[in-house]
């Protein structure tokens, strides 16, 4: 169990170090850490940095981007910082403890690592670092149906932390393929997308040229030469493909159809599937609650960080209304827009039961592999429990809506 206790100056939780990077007079800036070849992650929007000076620029930007303007990702962004939370003093906040239940699983953190397609790409054997530091940290980790690794193996790599995350794609027999391959893996929690009736345009991706499956094309030559350790590492490793797809990934249709996935596929689904359902991609009201009704065990609010629709409300911005609707108990996640230690504390206060985190893990993993991520995770904890200190709680369960100040007035008692 995660729990802060005084060590010198930091709280700290234990198995978890915070590899800060010293300079003169403080911590290195973003800038000075790429010149002296400091590897370490403070947080993600050094992470970020990292990743855009050390990626090829059609990889940065298939990861970076988003649907249409990007208006969209910068909502979900601004939503956070725009909520307040206020602080309260002379309370007894030590020890603190960061310990969540979740669908009927414990987990040493309030936060996880949301599914993602061809993570391989940030950096290699990305998804195996994933599963095995969420295995360390006793954290959720999502493996999407367009991974570029076998939903097998990260079965084994995250043990009982690993849930799989499932797309209906055409053939339909090939959907139901998956959902037995993950029953007789192993998963006791599947991840329903229902979002991504039709891919939307990456406008960044098309001006980049990039495709699935993926392809080092002759067009993106300069690119890749001047990213030569990016691209030495994936040629080794062997360049990344949806494996979980028909003929070893190339059989994946990127941009096909997933409107098969409808309401009555959905109350299949629940039929077919004996363990915990999550139904992913949910900013309705009317739309939780008809899943709510269809026996889902969780669902999980999501914008596809802003992949999907540009026009889409922030998921942040959605959730209390939700939680509103479907009452104080129903389990609810979110992601999109999700940046730092206080936007997890924000998720909580307005009614999330878990935080999942998308870019931010590909941003560290790019920056420095299992070191970079194991830094994020480090400093995300850390500012979890220090904002839980600022606000006067101990424990998960004592982040409430109380906390928010609204009209310049807290709701507190």
């Amino acid at each position: 169990m995660y729990e802060w206790q005084n060590k010198s100056e930091l709280f700290l939780p234990s198995g978890f170090s915070i590899p800060f990077c010293k300079g003169v007079g403080g911590y290195v800036s973003y800038e000075s850490s790429i010149k002296s070849g400091a590897p370490c992650v403070i947080d993600a929007t050094h992470a970020r940095f990292l990743a855009k000076k050390r990626l090829p620029k059609l990889i940065f930007d298939f990861i970076d981007g988003a649907a249409g303007r990007e208006i969209g990702k910068a909502r979900n962004e601004q939503a956070f910082g725009d909520i307040q939370l206020q602080p309260r003093v002379l309370r007894q906040v030590d020890p603190r403890n960061l310990t969540t239940k979740f669908i009927d699983q414990s987990f040493q953190l309030p936060f996880g690592i949301a599914p993602m397609g061809m993570c391989n790409l940030s950096y290699p054997k990305a998804d195996q670092i994933m599963g095995q530091v969420a295995k360390t940290a006793q954290i959720p980790v999502g493996l999407s149906s367009a991974a570029s690794s076998r939903l097998e193996d990260m079965r084994k790599w995250a043990g009982t932390y690993a849930w799989f995350q499932l797309y209906v794609t055409p053939p339909l027999d090939h959907t139901l393929s998956l959902v037995r391959r993950a029953q007789n893996a192993g998963y006791s929690t599947l991840v329903f997308t229902v979002d991504v009736p039709q891919v939307s345009r990456r406008l960044r991706d098309v001006a980049n040229g990039f495709k699935m499956p993926f392809r080092m094309r002759s067009k993106q030559f300069f690119d890749f030469a001047t990213h030569p350790r990016w691209s030495l590492a994936t040629l080794a490793n062997g360049v990344p493909k949806p494996l979980n797809f028909p003929d070893n990934g190339d059989g994946f249709d990127r941009d096909a159809s997933r409107a098969l996935a409808d309401w009555e596929f959905l109350k299949r689904l629940r039929e077919l599937w004996p363990g915990k359902l999550v139904v992913k991609g949910i900013t309705s009201v009317p739309d939780a609650l008809q899943v709510q009704e269809c026996g889902a065990d969780a669902i999980y609010i999501s914008t596809h960080g802003g992949r999907q629709l540009d026009s889409a409300p922030a998921s942040i911005a959605v959730l209390p209304l939700i939680r509103q609707a479907l009452g104080p108990d129903y389990p609810l996640l979110i992601d999109s827009g999700v940046r730092n230690g206080e936007d997890i504390v924000k998720a909580l206060v307005c009614g999330a039961n878990m935080v999942m985190l998308g870019r931010p893990v590909l941003y560290a993993l790019a920056a420095d592999g299992a070191r970079g991520l194991d830094a994020l995770f480090s400093g995300l904890a850390y500012d979890v429990s220090a904002a839980m200190a600022q606000l006067g709680a101990r424990n998960i369960s004592d982040l409430t809506p109380a906390m928010i100040v609204k009209n310049n007035h807290a709701l507190l008692d």
